[in-house]
Formats: structure tokens, C-alpha cells, sequence
């Protein structure tokens, strides 16, 4: 029998500002009450300027993070550069969790011995949906490897990390988590903000499920999720039947 299609709600907000409001209002509602049980919350990160929004607003609100581990999902291969975005955009961090490129299998591993990742958050490359450093093509029971890096996602990472110079500065692999490591989270948001990232909003409300050709479409198989947008974003699709408008609910879970 065909697996029927599985909506993924889509909420259109006003700014990149105003995605960081509701992202911490959503986060730090989960986190408290993990804090009230005596639970740790493990929260899935990228780096780069999609979560700045959220990152800047969790400083300005200064709240009590100390049971949340960061668990952060990639890096380059001979460079520290994502351990760079994490010391001068969130300092506000005290676990955090990297893969490692000498054993990459043990972090899935430590992951799990851990409980699993509570909430991911998520974003997309602009020009062919790379997700951490899942490139087009991953597989779907993919889990934390080292990768090679395409040239469009090299060129993506270039915009976002300036600091390489030029394109032959970028590194050519990277550590990633897998496919099957961002599904088994129990809940994930997809953040898309700008007009450079309406391409990759298209491709993502059109699938219904995980499309390997587009890997950001990972968050069709979170079994609670939601997609994030701006206006600038959404332009081209919000009249989309693929993609439904979310009700808010504040510290509530997504439809799904």
C-alpha cells in the first residue's frame, strides 16, 4: 500500500526577529520543563546565520541553560570553524557536544546513551538543500561520517563563513550527523529566512517525505515538526496546498 502523504505545517513570520522570538518562546518552554523534571535537554544546532536569529535572542533573554547540551551537528575536516561560531555566538553554552572525526560512530552512540536529541533545530543549504553536511544524495539510514563536500555546498558555506576568503579555502570534507540521526529526534523545526533560501522552501513543502535529492526534506520524517519561514522566504509558495499555515501554540507541540 502507498504511504500516504504526511504534511509538514508551515508558519510565515513577519522577520528573521521575529523567528528568533518564536523559536525561544518554543525552546525555552521545552527546556523548562526538562529543568522541572530534572532531566537534561539535548537541543540539535547548526551553526551559520540561519539560527543567529534565535542564538541572539537566548542572550539577550539570559536564561538558565545549564541542563541543555548543545549537541552540535558538524564540522570541517581540518578546521574549527564551527567551534569558532560557537565560541563568538554562543557563549552563552556550557556543554557542548561536537563529532569527532577520529570516530565519528560514537557520537550516534553517545546520543542515545543519552536519551536523544529532544529538539533539533534545523536549516537548509540555499542552493541544494545540504543539511548539516548531508549532501544531495544521503541516504536515508544515514548516521554521524566523514563526507566530501560538494562545490555548491562549499560555495553555500563560503557566503556564511567569509572569514575562508575564497572558495579554495574551504575545506573539502566534513563530519557530519546522519540523516537517521536528525529523524530520531523527537520533535525539529526547519528554519528558512530570506530571499536566497526560497528555492530550497519550494523543494521542501513540495516533498512529502525525505527526498534524497534534497536532504533538508529530513524534516518530513521527525515525527513532530514544523517549518519556519519569513515573508521573503515564503513569497513564491504560500499559497501552497503542500504546505498548511500552523496554528501558534506557544510551548505546545507542532501539528503534525
Amino acid at each position: 500500500m502507498e504511504e500516504p502523504a504526511r504534511l509538514t505545517p508551515l508558519r510565515v513570520l513577519p522577520s528573521p526577529a521575529a523567528i528568533g522570538d518564536y523559536l525561544a518562546e518554543t525552546l525555552l518552554y521545552r527546556i523548562e520543563h526538562a529543568r522541572r523534571l530534572g532531566k537534561r535537554f539535548l537541543l540539535g544546532c547548526p551553526t551559520g546565520r540561519t539560527p543567529r536569529p534565535l542564538y541572539d535572542e537566548l542572550a539577550r533573554r539570559k536564561p538558565d541553560l545549564g541542563h541543555v547540551v548543545f549537541v552540535m551537528m558538524d564540522e570541517y575536516v581540518g578546521a574549527d570553524t564551527c567551534h569558532a561560531f560557537v565560541r563568538s555566538h554562543m557563549p552563552w553554552a556550557s556543554e557542548v557536544w561536537f563529532p569527532d572525526t577520529n570516530d565519528p560512530a560514537a557520537y550516534d552512540g553517545r546520543i542515545a546513551d543519552a536519551g536523544g536529541v529532544d529538539f533539533f533545530l534545523l536549516a537548509s543549504g540555499a542552493s541544494d538543500g545540504h543539511v548539516g553536511f548531508n549532501q544531495p544524495g544521503a541516504p536515508r539510514d544515514s548516521r554521524t561520517r566523514v563526507v566530501p563536500l560538494s562545490e555548491a555546498t562549499r560555495r553555500d558555506n563560503l557566503q556564511t563563513s567569509p572569514s575562508f576568503g575564497t572558495l579554495e579555502n574551504v575545506p573539502r570534507q566534513g563530519i557530519t550527523v546522519g540523516i537517521a540521526t536528525i529523524s530520531a529526534a523527537r520533535e525539529a523545526v526547519m528554519v528558512a529566512w530570506g530571499e536566497s533560501k526560497r528555492l530550497t522552501l519550494h523543494r521542501i513543502t513540495a516533498a512529502a517525505m525525505y527526498d534524497q535529492s534534497w536532504p533538508a526534506t529530513v524534516i518530513h520524517e521527525v515525527p513532530i515538526r514544523e517549518i519556519v519561514a519569513d515573508a521573503d522566504a515564503a513569497s513564491s509558495i504560500r499559497s501552497s496546498p503542500a504546505a498548511p499555515a500552523a496554528s501558534r501554540t506557544p510551548g505546545g507541540a507542532a501539528d503534525c
